[in-house]
């Protein structure tokens, strides 16, 4: 799951290096914008619905924690 997110980011946006920090969030490599883009771009490709109480630092600080949020809202 971590690598087909990281793909799929990697596509969409090539000027950031999601590799670089396990604080996407804390480290402001990710803005408010970025993050709704995440959030429809994650939407459309899992077919899930992403809810507000999962839009945490938690879940967008890394891929890692993307992909365990998207495993979690797909069961």
């Amino acid at each position: 799951m971590e690598e087909k997110i990281l793909e799929l980011l990697s596509e969409e946006y090539p000027e950031i290096d999601f590799t670089a920090s396990e604080e996407l969030v804390d480290d402001g490599i990710l803005d408010s914008l970025t993050i709704t883009g995440i959030i429809a771009l994650l939407t459309m490709e899992f077919g899930i619905m992403i809810p507000y109480e999962e839009i945490i630092e938690e879940n967008f600080n890394s891929v890692a924690g993307l992909a365990r949020m998207v495993e979690k809202l797909q069961a």
